[in-house]
C-alpha cells in the first residue's frame, strides 16, 4: 500500500497542518519544519520549508500542503529532491494552462490551489521519493495584513499528526511607528509548551520563536502522539501619534499608512434587506435571526435604521427609517423572530425599494452615514432577472448617495454579481459560509462598517514628484481599520508632502504633514531580517489588487471592454515583473520524469456550484487569463468548438479531400487550416524579389529574439500565443531614445522614462517621444518609425483569431550586424544561384547564417496593409530558435 506523507500549512496569515502516515509509521519522516514570517510594516513574507526523508525500502509518495490567505500572492516554490532543484515557473495563465492540458488529459492530477475555507487557500503538491531519499519543499507568499476591529492577526494552526524533530515557527516583525500592544495565544499550550515559546520585544521589533523539543511535543511519554493540534495567534496594533497618519520611503518608494483615533462616529441610516426565499429554509433562517437579534443591540440610539424583507414579494418593515430607540429595537426584534423562508428572490426590487425609502427620508442627522446591507443566499429568481440589468437599475438609483454592502450566503450565490453590485456603489462584498459560526460572522461584518467616522477621503499628494499612486479616494473610513497609499517618487525630493481633505461627524477636516525622505530611508537601514525592497513589493501588491477590482466593478452594460483589457494587461504585467501568483497568472510545477502541475490562484467565484443564471443574462466572467485572448473560445478549436468541429471536418472523408486539392492547387506541399492562412512571419527580403513566410517551432521558448541591430539601436521579442499559432505579443525595444513599445492584441504600452502610458486600439492616435514617432491606425496597426532608421510596423488581424502581424519598411536600411530568428534573414540570406530567378520552382534551397533549408512555394494570406495582392506568394521555412 501506497504510503503518504501530509504537510499542510496554513496561514493568516500562517496555518501549518504537518504529516500523517499510512501503514508504515513515520517511514516518510518530516525531520524538519521551518515557517518564518517577516513582517515589516504591516506586509508580511513568509517562507515554509519542510524537509522529508523516505525510511522506506522502496518509494514513497510526500505530499506537501499550505493553505494561506486567499489575500496572499504565492511569490516562489520549488522542490529539491537528492539535491537536484525543480522550481515552479510563475507565467501568464493562459500560456500556463496550456502547458500544463496536455498532462490533465492523461489523467493527472488537476490545479494545485484550491479554496478550502472563508479565509484560505490550499497550495497542494505532491511527489514520489525514492527509498532512503530526501526531499525539501519550500513555498513563499507575500500579503499585507489588513487592520480589522484595531488590530492586525497572524493566524498559524497547527497539526502535525506526527512528532518533528525539528519543529520551529519564526515570527519577526519590525513597525517604524512603534508597537503599541502584542499578544499571543494558542488553543492547545501547556506548561510544557509555554517554555518553548519566548517573545522579545523592544519599541519598535518583535521576534516570537515557537520550538519545542520532541519531548514537549509529546501528549505522555509512552505514545509518541503530539500535542501540537490547534491554533497560535499573534496578535499586535502600531503606535499613531501623527495626525495624518505615517509615511516610510524605501528605494524612492512610498507608502502612507492612515487610520485616526479618538473621532466621533457618524450617526448610520441602516437599511437591512433580508432574503427570505425557500432556499434560506433551515439553518440559515435560524442563523440569520440570531445575527440579526444580536446586531440590533448593537444599533446606537442615534442610528436610524429599517428592514426590508423579500422573497417574491418585497415587504417594507416600515414606511421610513425609525430611530434606534429601545422601543423601536424591540419592535423590530420582534419582526426577526417570525421570519420565515419561503417563496422565490426578487434581489432587484428589494434594492431599489431600500433606495426609495432612504431617499424619501425625512429627519435623518444631517450629518449621518447611510448605507443599505444586502444578505442572500442565491440567484435573482422572481421581478428583474438579468444581472446586468439589476446593477445598472441600482447603481443608478444609489447614484453615489449611499453604500452598498452585498453577503452571500453560501455557495448558490453568484459571488461575482453581488461584489460587482457592492464595488460598484462604494461597498465591499463577502460571502457567509455555511457553518456553525455563521451567525457570528455576520455579526463580525457588521462591527467592521458599524463606526464610520471619515468620509469623502482625499490623499493628496504633489503631481509632479510622485507616479504610479495607488487609489487615494475613499467614501469612507471605519474606526478600527486604515487606509493604505502607495506610488513612486519620480524626483530628487527632499521632502514629500501630503494633504489629506476628509469629513468628519462635527466639520471638515484638512491634515498636512510632511516626509523628510533621507531620514525616513534611514529608518530601514540596516535592518538584518527586513527584505529591502518591500514598500516597491508592496506597491505592486497593492496595484494588482486595486486594478482587479476596478475590473470588477466596471460592470454597466456600455462598459469599453477594451478598457477592461487594458486593465487586466497592467495588472498582468505587474504579476509577471513581480512574480506573484494571482487570478491573472499560473505557476507551472515541473517534476520529475517531466510532469507537470499547475498553480492558480482561485476566486470567491471559482468555489460557486454552477451557475444558474436566466437566459438572456449576459454577466461577464471575470478573465483569468492574458486578456487578449477571445473570451468565447469558439474558435479555438477546442473539443466541441464550433471551430474545432470545423476543422475536425476538414481532415475527414470528402472534406479533406476538397480542401488537399485547394492546397495543392495553390501549390502548398501540405493542406492548410484556415488558422495558418496567415504566416506568423513575412518579410521582404532586401534587394532580391522575394519573400519570405517563416513559421517558428510552438514549442519554443516563451519569449522569442527576433531581432536585434545594434547599429540602429533596435531590438524585437515576440510571444506566441497558447491555442493559437501565431504572435500575441511584440516587445520593441530602443537605445536612443529609451523606450519600450510593447504590443499586445487588446492594448499597447508605451514606457519611457519609468512612465507608462496605455493607447487603446480602438482610436487613431500619434506622439513623438525625442523624435520617435509612434502612430496608431484605429484597429488595424502602429507604427514606430525615427529619422534615417527602419521603420516597425505591427497589423492588428482580428478574425479568425486575434493576432499580430509584425513586419518592416526601409529594410535597406538594417545594417549588416543585424541578428536574431528574423533579423538573420536581412543580413545573411540568399538563395541557391542557380534558381535565383526560376519563378516556377516548387522547391529551393537557400542559406541563412550558415545554414542550408529546403523551401517550399505557398500562398498565403498577407498581413501587411501597404501589400495590394491577396494571396501573396511566397517561400515557406520553419525554425527552432
Amino acid at each position: 500500500m501506497e504510503q503518504r506523507a501530509l504537510l499542510a500549512l496554513m496561514v493568516f496569515s500562517s496555518l501549518i497542518v504537518l504529516a500523517e502516515t499510512n501503514d508504515q509509521k513515520h517511514a516518510v519522516e518530516i525531520y524538519s519544519l521551518h515557517v518564518d514570517c517577516k513582517v515589516t510594516s504591516r506586509f508580511a513574507h513568509t517562507v515554509i520549508t519542510s524537509r522529508i526523508v523516505n525510511r522506506a525500502n522502496e518509494s514513497r509518495e510526500a505530499t506537501f500542503e499550505v493553505e494561506l490567505p486567499k489575500t496572499a500572492f504565492i511569490t516562489n516554490f520549488s522542490m529539491s529532491i537528492d539535491g537536484e532543484v525543480y522550481p515552479g515557473i510563475i507565467k501568464e495563465k493562459a500560456a500556463a494552462q496550456n502547458e500544463y492540458d496536455s498532462a490533465v488529459s492523461q489523467g493527472q492530477s488537476a490545479g494545485l490551489v484550491k479554496i478550502t475555507d472563508r479565509k484560505l487557500e490550499q497550495f497542494h503538491v505532491s511527489v514520489s521519493i525514492a527509498a532512503a531519499s530526501k526531499v525539501t519543499f519550500q513555498l513563499s507568499y507575500e500579503e499585507l495584513l489588513k487592520r480589522q476591529l484595531g488590530k492586525y492577526e497572524l493566524l498559524i494552526r497547527v497539526r502535525p499528526q506526527q512528532l518533528v524533530k525539528h519543529f520551529q515557527i519564526d515570527v519577526h516583525i519590525f513597525e517604524p511607528q512603534g508597537i503599541h500592544f502584542l499578544e499571543t495565544d494558542s488553543t492547545f499550550m501547556t506548561n510544557e509548551l509555554t517554555e518553548a515559546l519566548t517573545k522579545v520585544q523592544n519599541e519598535t521589533k518583535a521576534h516570537i520563536l515557537f520550538k519545542p523539543t520532541l519531548d514537549q511535543q509529546k501528549k505522555n511519554s509512552e505514545r509518541d502522539e503530539t500535542l501540537l493540534n490547534g491554533d497560535f495567534v499573534v496578535r499586535y496594533d502600531v503606535k499613531r501619534e501623527a495626525t495624518a497618519g505615517d509615511i516610510q520611503i524605501v528605494n524612492g518608494y512610498f507608502v502612507h499608512y492612515f487610520a485616526p483615533q479618538e473621532m466621533p462616529v457618524f450617526p448610520k441610516n441602516v437599511i437591512f434587506v433580508i432574503d427570505r426565499s425557500g432556499s434560506m429554509t433551515g439553518r440559515k433562517i435560524e442563523q440569520t435571526r440570531d445575527a440579526l437579534l444580536k446586531i440590533l443591540q448593537d444599533l446606537r440610539q442615534e442610528d436610524h435604521f429599517s428592514f426590508i424583507t423579500f422573497n417574491n414579494k418585497v415587504v417594507e418593515w416600515k414606511s421610513s427609517l425609525l430611530p434606534a430607540t429601545e422601543e423601536n429595537v424591540a419592535s423590530a426584534a420582534a419582526l426577526v423572530q417570525t421570519l420565515t423562508a419561503r417563496g422565490g428572490t426578487d434581489i432587484s426590487g428589494a434594492l431599489l425599494a431600500a433606495v426609495g425609502v432612504l431617499d424619501k427620508a425625512q429627519g435623518l442627522p444631517e450629518h449621518s452615514v447611510s448605507m443599505i446591507i444586502l444578505l442572500t443566499d442565491g440567484q435573482p429568481t422572481s421581478g428583474e432577472k438579468n444581472v446586468e440589468v439589476i446593477q445598472d437599475k441600482v447603481q443608478k438609483a444609489i447614484s453615489g448617495k449611499y453604500a452598498l454592502f452585498c453577503l452571500g450566503f453560501g455557495f448558490d450565490v453568484s459571488y461575482k454579481f453581488l461584489e460587482k453590485m457592492a464595488l460598484s456603489n462604494g461597498g465591499i462584498a463577502r460571502r457567509i459560509y455555511e457553518n456553525a459560526d455563521a451567525a457570528l460572522q455576520l455579526q463580525g461584518f457588521y462591527q467592521e462598517v458599524a463606526t464610520p467616522i471619515l468620509m469623502q477621503i482625499e490623499m493628496q499628494y504633489p503631481e509632479n514628484s510622485v507616479e504610479g499612486l495607488t487609489k487615494n479616494n475613499f467614501k469612507l473610513f471605519f474606526e478600527g481599520s486604515e487606509i493604505v497609499v502607495s506610488g513612486k517618487i519620480s524626483n530628487e525630493l527632499e521632502l514629500l508632502p501630503v494633504e489629506i481633505k476628509a469629513q468628519s461627524h462635527t466639520s471638515n477636516l484638512t491634515l498636512k504633514e510632511e516626509a523628510n525622505v533621507k531620514e525616513k530611508e534611514q529608518v530601514f537601514q540596516n535592518q538584518k531580517y527586513i527584505f529591502g525592497n518591500f514598500i516597491e513589493r508592496l506597491w505592486a501588491y497593492l496595484n494588482i489588487q486595486q486594478l482587479l477590482e476596478e475590473v470588477n466593478t466596471d460592470f454597466s452594460i456600455s462598459a469599453q471592454e477594451e478598457d477592461q483589457k487594458a486593465l487586466e494587461a497592467q495588472a498582468l504585467d505587474l504579476s509577471l515583473r513581480y512574480s506573484f501568483v494571482t487570478p491573472l497568472t499560473s505557476m507551472v510545477v515541473t517534476k520529475p520524469q517531466q510532469q507537470e502541475e499547475l498553480a492558480s490562484k482561485p476566486t470567491e467565484a471559482d468555489n460557486e456550484k454552477p451557475s444558474s443564471l436566466p437566459a438572456g443574462a449576459s454577466f461577464k466572467r471575470f478573465h483569468s487569463r492574458m486578456p487578449s485572448e477571445d473570451d468565447s473560445g469558439a474558435l479555438r478549436g477546442k473539443s466541441g468548438s464550433p471551430a474545432g468541429q470545423w476543422r475536425s471536418e476538414l481532415q475527414t472523408g470528402s472534406n479533406r479531400k476538397m480542401f488537399s486539392t485547394v492546397s495543392r492547387f495553390r501549390g502548398a506541399v501540405r493542406a492548410q487550416t484556415i488558422a495558418n492562412e496567415h504566416p506568423q512571419l513575412l518579410l521582404q527580403l532586401p534587394r532580391q524579389n522575394e519573400k519570405i513566410c517563416l513559421n517558428i517551432d510552438k514549442r519554443a521558448q516563451a519569449s522569442v529574439h527576433l531581432l536585434s541591430d545594434p547599429e540602429q539601436g533596435l531590438t524585437v521579442t515576440g510571444k506566441l500565443g497558447d491555442g493559437i499559432n501565431h504572435f500575441v505579443q511584440f516587445d520593441i525595444n530602443y537605445v536612443n531614445p529609451p523606450v519600450e513599445i510593447h504590443v499586445y492584441t487588446h492594448a499597447i504600452l508605451v514606457s519611457h522614462n519609468n512612465k507608462n502610458s496605455w493607447l487603446s486600439w480602438t482610436k487613431s492616435t500619434s506622439s513623438t517621444i525625442q523624435g520617435l514617432k509612434v502612430t496608431v491606425e484605429k484597429e488595424r496597426s502602429i507604427t514606430a518609425s525615427l529619422p534615417d532608421m527602419v521603420t516597425v510596423k505591427i497589423s492588428l488581424v482580428k478574425f479568425p483569431d486575434d493576432f499580430l502581424g509584425l513586419y518592416f519598411l526601409n529594410t535597406d536600411r538594417f545594417s549588416d550586424k543585424v541578428t536574431g530568428v528574423l533579423g538573420q534573414f536581412y543580413s545573411k540570406a540568399q538563395f541557391e544561384s542557380n534558381s535565383n530567378n526560376d519563378q516556377s520552382a516548387v522547391e529551393r534551397l537557400l542559406r541563412v547564417s550558415g545554414s542550408e533549408h529546403k523551401v517550399s512555394r505557398l500562398y498565403k494570406k498577407d498581413y501587411r496593409l501597404e501589400s495590394a495582392s491577396e494571396p501573396v506568394s511566397c517561400w515557406s521555412i520553419e525554425l527552432t530558435p
